[in-house]
């Protein structure tokens, strides 16, 4: 509330006195919040709901700082997250953007796996970075928001839309509430295509990893994610197809072994 309620706020306003054009506006302040929150989250949000302490492992963090120099990955500092407060699941990540990037780890994933495992681990997640996944990935929430924005520029004047959908007295902070009640509802065809995406960003970093450590490690350490997080090995592949952001864990893995025998 203390973050989307002014934003809410002043959306609306443009709404009413930005012109026709007003989407254009609109789409431009919500983006420059996103990429606000995106850079502030690591140091001023996180925080709120975490505690966050540099690792203190100097081996282990020696190791890191080795692979995240010679891929050319500045950061703020390596952390490791209370993740265990909420679950036994455990995880790795880079957060933030620009200058305020920090690398971070579930006390829990600490737990779960090796040196040689967590490193191959942070090797998959240096290669979303140097694959530009998270650019590629912002670029499609920016284009989609401004369609779907576009788009309620249009609809925000149809009677029929809000007729359709039982309304009788329409407005401009109604029509924006009945617009993102419906989109999910008109944009499920989309969903195949960007867990598609997701899936091979997900090979594509794997990849990277392979080159970067021990693919074998790699594998390991997924096999005992896969079990800590009790995660289906088998979904259906029309399922994992149509909502999964991941590969099956057979066919991720196997792709890694055919990697690691390449590189040896």
């Amino acid at each position: 509330m203390v973050l989307g309620g002014p934003i809410i706020l002043l959306i609306l306003w443009l709404m009413t006195h930005a012109g026709t054009r007003w989407w254009l506006y609109v789409w431009a302040v919500w983006m420059a919040f996103s990429l606000l929150l995106a850079w502030a989250y690591p140091a001023i949000i996180a925080p709120w709901f975490n505690k966050f302490v540099p690792l203190d492992d100097a081996a282990l963090r020696s190791r890191i700082e080795s692979l995240l120099e010679r891929n050319g990955f500045a950061s703020r500092g390596v952390f490791v997250v209370d993740g265990s407060k909420r679950s036994g699941h455990g995880n790795a990540y880079f957060t933030g953007l620009g200058n305020n990037k920090r690398i971070v780890f579930f006390d829990t994933l600490l737990r779960q796996l090796d040196a040689d495992e967590i490193e191959a681990v942070l090797a998959h997640e240096v290669g979303h970075f140097k694959r530009k996944h998270i650019a590629k990935r912002l670029a499609l929430i920016a284009l989609v928001s401004l369609a779907g924005l576009m788009l309620l520029g249009w609809l925000i004047d149809a009677h029929w839309f809000y007729a359709g959908l039982g309304v009788t007295e329409p407005s401009l902070a109604v029509a924006l509430l009945l617009f993102l009640l419906v989109a999910p509802a008109f944009t499920v065809f989309i969903q195949p295509l960007v867990s598609w995406l997701s899936r091979r960003h997900e090979f594509e970093a794997d990849e990277f990893a392979a080159r970067q450590s021990d693919a074998g490690k790699l594998v390991e350490a997924l096999v005992k994610l896969y079990r800590e997080n009790a995660n289906t090995l088998t979904p259906d592949p029309l399922y994992s197809a149509f909502h999964d952001s991941h590969p099956p864990a057979p066919v991720r893995i196997a792709n890694l072994q055919a990697k690691q025998a390449t590189v040896t």
